[in-house]
């Protein structure tokens, strides 16, 4: 899907999320790509290497052996874990 720019973004995930807030934009600059880029546009790879998985750890795996099979999933070099994954924590 394509937006127009980041307002309209906001507004689907809001609609996706039966949110019903107004937004007001003061003004609409263009962000350098140097510096990001929507999320729409970004390749699957990139959101792989700088992107968050939500997951609810079911008991018995530890946290670590959890970050072990997301990694060999992915295929990647690098993962870790944000918080606790232990249930009823």
């Amino acid at each position: 899907m394509e937006y127009k720019n980041g307002l309209d973004f906001i507004k689907k995930l809001d609609e996706y999320g039966d949110v019903k807030a107004n937004w007001i934009v003061k003004v609409e600059e263009e962000t350098n790509p140097n510096y990001g880029s929507f999320p729409w546009k970004r390749e699957i790879k990139e959101h792989i290497r700088n992107g968050v998985i939500n997951l609810d750890k079911p008991p018995g795996p530890t946290s670590h052996e959890v970050v072990a099979w997301i990694k060999r999933m992915l295929g990647l070099n690098k993962a870790g874990h944000g918080g606790t994954l232990e249930p009823h924590v």
